[in-house]
């Protein structure tokens, strides 16, 4: 008898996976709007710097070549011109690097724990390679509480940190991540993609510990979200068998050459990091909903009593995307996630919740 196509899947991927947000041209389509607000992915408004676009245009040349090997050698280079002597890993997305991360270090039925709610990629990455994962609650503020991070990470093979953590925007102080650092026997990763609007440096920290992580992108404050590509802080000792893991030519060839533009750009960046961090005080000054502090280029909403999809859908109907917050792990349903846009989505998204709220 033939097998049925459901029996051949693996349980994980029969339930539900990464979620993600409308799309404008439906909420265009649907409602009548000629443009939308799209604040709900955590882009950069501005589009790519120039000097990404202008090392695009000289690599199309060479796109019948594949990409540079050897672990992106000209984008690793930029990336110790920008920060400093570190050991550097490229992937598609800082997903990729998380995914060879755990492809390297977790063996099926080891643990993988998570500190929630946060991200739901890690543990869907971690499931996928037959992990164990254990969910670690934060306080009611969402804070870290480091003795119970430490206790449940302990026996992690790898432990997931996010800070300035998504969705909820809540940073982990320098000390505090230190401290589990040196407490865990395993891999401690840092997932930094929103760093650069914070005010903490936790690049220090590589000099200290071998058993760090540092997850990077260049979708966020650089403005390449459609490129996919992430970079990670390592140690030594990973970087040799990180690059054994990882697929072949990952990365392609324009991504590659626009993440070196754009890190050549910081005048792009500070003009990004001071756009958002005006409005990021305007949403708390404005918002008549509860806007909670954070250090990211998005605010997360207390939408009670309406519930986080509920919100969505009537922004939805005003031409604003933001991000119902019901599918974060370890999250109640009554958040939405909005990001910084240019200065018409923002006032779009001011007029829309003050008047369904």
């Amino acid at each position: 008898m033939q097998q049925s196509v459901n029996s051949r899947v693996r349980d994980i991927y029969k339930q539900e996976g990464y979620v993600y947000a409308r799309s404008p041209e439906e909420i265009a389509e649907t409602y009548g709007f000629s443009r939308v607000a799209r604040l709900a992915s955590n882009e950069n408004p501005f589009g790519p710097s120039p000097l990404a676009v202008a090392e695009v245009q000289k690599a199309l040349a060479t796109i019948h070549r594949y990409p540079d090997t050897g672990g992106a050698g000209r984008l690793i280079q930029a990336l110790k011109d920008y920060h400093g002597d570190y050991e550097f890993v490229t992937g598609v997305g800082m997903d990729g690097v998380i995914e060879t991360c755990i492809r390297v270090l977790v063996n099926p039925g080891e643990a993988v724990a998570v500190s929630v709610p946060t991200f739901s990629f890690y543990g869907l990455a971690a499931k996928a390679q037959g992990a164990e994962v254990i969910k670690i609650p934060r306080r009611d503020d969402f804070t870290v509480d480091v003795d119970t991070f430490i206790s449940a990470a302990k026996n992690a093979k790898i432990a997931f940190l996010c800070s300035p953590n998504n969705p909820t925007g809540t940073m982990t102080s320098l000390e505090d991540v230190e401290r589990i650092a040196d407490a865990l026997d395993g891999i401690l990763f840092l997932d930094n993609a929103y760093v650069e609007f914070s005010e903490i440096d936790y690049r220090s920290l590589m000099e200290k510990h071998d058993n760090l992580v540092i997850g990077r992108t260049m979708s966020k404050v650089f403005g390449l979200a459609g490129c996919r590509i992430g970079y990670a802080f390592v140690p030594s000792w990973l970087k040799p068998v990180y690059e054994k893991a990882a697929t072949p030519f990952t990365v392609n060839t324009l991504s590659l050459s626009a993440a070196t533009g754009a890190l050549a750009d910081k005048e792009y960046v500070e003009r990004t990091i001071r756009h958002v961090r005006s409005w990021i005080q305007k949403f708390h000054d404005i918002c008549k909903l509860p806007v909670l502090p954070g250090g990211a280029n998005f605010v997360m909403i207390d939408t009670a009593p309406m519930s986080g999809d509920e919100c969505a859908a009537r922004l939805a109907e005003k031409g604003v995307i933001v991000r119902s917050c019901r599918s974060f792990p370890g999250l109640a349903d009554h958040y939405i996630r909005v990001c910084v846009g240019e200065d018409w989505e923002c006032e779009q998204f001011l007029s829309g919740i003050n008047q369904i709220c």
